[in-house]
């Protein structure tokens, strides 16, 4: 789900090392068309806290050397890295147990209950396989890792609370640390 494109996987690929020796972590690469294509690639930081500008300003410069070397994309394009915002994708098996509570949207590669989208509370990670509390069933539905084809977080306010509490208490942290 990081990817949607061979291109896309190779971009990775060289992406993920750079990104891991600055303490980093990709969340996601995607090549956006238009009379000049747009590189995007969205990232975190490894311990799952939020990305800063100077984070994002420190990779794209790191990430353009590698790119020029390796050429990636043919022709001209524009780099975009970014952080994946209150509303993120949720790509790898730990972000849904990391954003366990929240409220997600999910679509599948495939029918499940003859439908390929959903909607609900995230319930944790067993196995391989995504928990998710929907509206009007009893029971956790259990979701395939390797059938979803996209999800994110959807924009709440307990979701702003949680971020804007995350915020205070990581700013907190690097004032008491100077």
């Amino acid at each position: 789900m990081k990817t949607k494109s061979p291109q896309d996987d190779r971009i990775l690929a060289l992406a993920e090392p750079v990104a891991a020796e600055l303490g980093l972590e990709v969340v996601r690469v995607r090549i956006m068309s238009g009379k000049r294509p747009r590189l995007q690639i969205m990232a975190d930081r490894a311990n799952g806290t939020a990305i800063e500008v100077e984070d994002c300003a420190r990779f794209s410069r790191a990430l353009s050397d590698v790119f020029e070397v390796e050429d990636p994309i043919a022709g001209e394009y524009d780099l975009e890295v970014s952080s994946p915002g209150i509303d993120r994708p949720l790509t790898t098996l730990p972000h849904f147990a990391r954003w366990e509570g929240n409220e997600a949207k999910i679509e599948l590669d495939r029918l499940a209950e003859g439908r390929k989208r959903f909607r609900g509370i995230l319930a944790g990670v067993e196995d391989d396989n995504v928990g998710l509390d929907m509206e009007g069933e009893d029971e956790t539905t259990m979701i395939p890792f390797d059938w979803i084809l996209e999800a994110k977080l959807v924009l709440t306010d307990a979701l702003i609370e949680a971020d804007l509490k995350a915020r205070g208490a990581s700013s907190a942290t690097t004032e008491g640390d100077e």
